[in-house]
């Protein structure tokens, strides 16, 4: 290239996405076109009990195949949890896994599918990292029944470590599932605070990718167009959780965003992640009220593509402030609250929230280094509320 640097990326993908009303009653012929006669499903008791289960089992009993059930995950599931599924997998000798329901649900599944494949040999701590899976896993199936952690489709799995109460990340694109079934239906059930969450999460990711600082043009058209859909979808989603079409464009946009954070996350997650683990708040709540003060923070690095989002979006305004000020009227119509303090969240741990942050994987990638003082700092006006009263 004549004076130019070469810019490198890599790009992994699922092999097949299913995008379709009532694609998870084709659950069990998947699994059977896959070879596997003997299946554990990953999903929590919330799921069951809603009897979303209701829509795949049938499928399972004809055609004579063995399921087994976990039902265990929690919201941040822990590594305990993980080790249990994992038992649970190797007791059914489970030829393919499943995961049902929310990221919790399908981010234990990914790992339940590498450490349960009977050649492995790895623990669950020599995976924590970026590319320490070695070996094969076992075929994968993931069902989102929410459409915000885009868990589906990533290349990462997220729990926490309860002795050292911190979040941990594995990165790996052989996490990748062979199949994802997208069926709107599926979160028909969702209350709207639930569906605000998610799917403010799901812009959280579009949003910190297309932001990144790091070269990936694919990712970042992705992220683009998926933040569109999020615009025209999401509040209708919230206002009515019967309206498919939302449902299906919102899942659309949840598995790009995801897609699109090949490219990197920045500093919401970089919070978000520690702020999970201290206080056990929903992951996408946490992303959507830090979402402003990370883009004020981030402001000088990002005036540019926040330009062409204005424009793309078709915003009032043009530039940051178009962009700011529609994030902020977002939240305030899908009732985000400003602060972190109004869910129970105070400063005495700024100290601690700041470190935590600097070293985590996401801060890599924002487009401003910031370091434990800058996070410490963007925390406690999260805390209090300084950038709504500019």
């Amino acid at each position: 290239m004549s004076g130019a640097a070469m810019q490198d990326f890599d790009f992994s993908t699922t092999r097949t996405i299913v995008n379709r009303v009532g694609a998870a009653q084709r659950l069990a012929d998947l699994c059977r076109t896959e070879g596997a006669g003997r299946v554990l499903l990953v999903t929590d008791a919330g799921i069951v009990n809603a009897g979303l289960l209701d829509r795949v089992l049938p499928g399972f009993d004809s055609a004579g195949m063995h399921l087994g059930i976990f039902d265990r995950v929690e919201a941040d599931p822990k590594d305990v949890t993980v080790e249990a599924a994992v038992h649970a997998a190797r007791a059914l000798n489970a030829e393919l896994v499943v995961g049902f329901g929310g990221g919790s649900s399908m981010d234990v599944a990914k790992l339940v599918a590498v450490l349960a494949h009977p050649g492995s040999r790895q623990s669950l701590e020599e995976l924590y990292g970026l590319d320490n899976i070695r070996g094969r896993r076992l075929p994968l199936i993931q069902v989102p029944t929410t459409a915000g952690t885009g868990s589906e489709v990533g290349r990462s799995s997220v729990f926490t470590d309860e002795a050292a109460q911190r979040k941990k990340i594995i990165f790996h694109p052989r996490m990748l599932p062979e199949i994802v079934l997208l069926d709107p239906e599926l979160t028909l059930g969702l209350p709207p605070q639930i569906t605000a969450a998610t799917g403010m999460d799901a812009l959280s990711h579009n949003l910190e990718a297309y932001c990144s600082n790091s070269f990936h043009p694919m990712a970042e058209g992705i992220a683009l167009e998926a933040m569109r859909l999020i615009h025209m979808y999401l509040p209708r989603a919230v206002a009515d959780g019967s309206d498919l079409e939302a449902r299906m464009q919102m899942l659309a946009a949840s598995s790009m965003g995801a897609t699109a954070f090949q490219r990197g996350l920045g500093a919401m997650h970089a919070l978000a992640h520690p702020l999970g683990a201290l206080y056990d708040k929903h992951h996408g709540l946490l992303n959507a009220i830090l979402m402003p003060y990370v883009l004020a923070a981030n402001r000088e690095t990002i005036e540019e593509p926040m330009s062409r989002l204005s424009r793309y979006l078709a915003l009032p305004q043009a530039g940051f402030v178009g962009v700011l000020d529609w994030v902020l009227f977002l939240r305030r119509d899908l009732g985000i609250p400003n602060t972190l303090s109004e869910i129970g969240i105070d400063a005495s741990q700024a100290d601690k929230i700041g470190a935590m942050a600097a070293i985590d994987p996401s801060a890599a990638s924002n487009p401003l280094p910031l370091g434990r003082d800058g996070y410490r700092a963007l925390f406690l006006a999260a805390c209090e509320g300084h950038l709504l009263e500019r």
